[in-house]
């Protein structure tokens, strides 16, 4: 399958909504609207995190995103990457567009002079795991949040 990656631009607002609830009732999580604006605005403003690509097939339909920002580390002198949130349209996976929107990813960290990239998933989320599998390495740290 033909598929660009590009950043978010302000046109796609109906479709990015559409794969970010994909996102979201995937991860069987509820966020307040104003939640959603926010990072839409975020996602908006030029050259602030967080950054947002797409994967678009020919024709205009976007059928995958990303979201990543960059931080600082008491680690290191250069900055972090956390890639947040990354969804692919469940009717084209398979077809190399994660792969894809990772490696844009680790392009844009690479521009930025951050080379260390990384992200989460659930413990269960067999299918994405064969791919991270193939394009990062596991780590060993466990993650814990505040409760509440």
């Amino acid at each position: 399958m033909s598929v660009a990656i590009r950043p978010l631009a302000p046109a796609d607002r109906g479709q990015w909504n559409h794969l970010w609830q994909g996102y979201l009732d995937f991860y069987e999580e509820g966020l307040a609207p104003e939640v959603t604006e926010t990072t839409w605005s975020r996602l908006m403003t030029d050259g602030a995190d967080p950054h947002g690509l797409c994967a678009v097939v020919p024709g205009g339909r976007l059928v995958g995103i990303v979201h990543y920002l960059f931080h600082r580390s008491t680690w290191s002198t250069t900055h972090y990457c956390y890639l947040e949130d990354l969804f692919v349209d469940p009717g084209v996976r398979g077809g190399g567009i994660g792969r894809a929107l990772i490696e844009a990813v680790y392009a844009a960290a690479d521009r930025a002079g951050a080379p260390h990239v990384y992200w989460l998933t659930r413990h269960d989320n067999a299918a994405a795991r064969t791919l991270y599998d193939r394009v990062a390495r596991l780590s060993p740290f466990v993650k814990y949040d505040r409760p509440g």
